[in-house]
């Protein structure tokens, strides 16, 4: 096998190392409970990883085995994916940059206003099938029971750093007033008329405040921070992919070229 073939596949089987972790952040959303109830980027992005991973075994076998039309293939298809995962990170960052989080006094967990988050996240969720969808997938979970196991005082739950998740969903507003029972448990508003949601909230625990916009807010305050670190190894891989690319095509002019004067070189023999 020519030197250049031999780099190819070398920086090919790294490619094929990088949809590894691109597949497993694509696993780890898929695993979190809010994005069980939504399903935007978790399939995308392990779609992208494995079609990442098939790409790379291509471009591996066609450089080993010196198998030019193989690799012709898998210099297109890398390049498409690249720009994918990049247009994939573009959505996800714009989508995500607004943050819809506010600080409540007495309180180490904040709370969030759906009107903080991108329109095309408010659309997505605001939809009457799909928020009816995902409410009903909420309210099965045990995203709020886990709190009631988890605090028994006001004290250890005002200093919890809750979810958005449960924060949006599984409590009413703060500026409501209500009275701690417990996490899931409030009773007594002393100022009901502060935010529509006080008036949503229910202590029945299919309905809590799933009914509430702070829910819908949470909802995306929990899938903000989720993709933002899905992002990070996103970015690094991507990173990784551009670079071995860009020495997989130089390698593979090379390897023309090694083979052209080879046959020049035997012709001339």
């Amino acid at each position: 096998m020519a030197v250049s073939n031999s780099i190819t596949a070398i920086v090919n089987f790294l490619a094929l190392l990088c949809s590894i972790p691109i597949i497993g952040a694509g696993i780890w959303l898929a695993g979190k409970q809010d994005n069980e109830c939504v399903h935007l980027l978790r399939w995308p992005v392990i779609l992208l990883g494995i079609l990442l991973l098939l790409v790379s075994l291509a471009g591996f076998v066609g450089a080993f085995w010196n198998r030019q039309g193989l690799l012709i293939i898998y210099l297109f298809s890398m390049a498409v994916l690249i720009v994918l995962l990049l247009a994939l990170l573009i959505f996800a960052f714009v989508v995500t940059r607004s943050d819809g989080s506010y600080s409540v006094a007495g309180r180490v967990y904040r709370e969030y206003r759906l009107e903080g988050f991108s329109s095309w996240l408010r659309n997505y969720v605001g939809k009457a099938g799909n928020w009816a969808r995902i409410r009903n997938c909420l309210v099965e979970s045990d995203t709020c029971e886990k709190l009631s196991r988890d605090f028994l005082t006001p004290d250890q739950f005002f200093r919890a750093d809750i979810s958005p998740l449960q924060s949006g969903c599984c409590k009413p507003p703060t500026a409501c007033g209500y009275g701690y029972v417990n996490p899931t448990v409030w009773i007594n508003p002393v100022n009901p008329g502060a935010d529509p949601d006080c008036y949503a909230w229910n202590n029945d625990p299919s309905q809590l405040c799933y009914g509430c916009t702070s829910c819908k807010a949470g909802l995306l305050g929990n899938l903000r921070k989720e993709w933002r670190r899905a992002n990070i190894i996103l970015i690094v891989a991507l990173v990784v992919l551009i670079w071995v690319y860009l020495i997989g095509c130089s390698a593979f002019k090379n390897a023309q070229t090694e083979d052209l004067f080879r046959r020049y070189k035997q012709g001339y023999v």
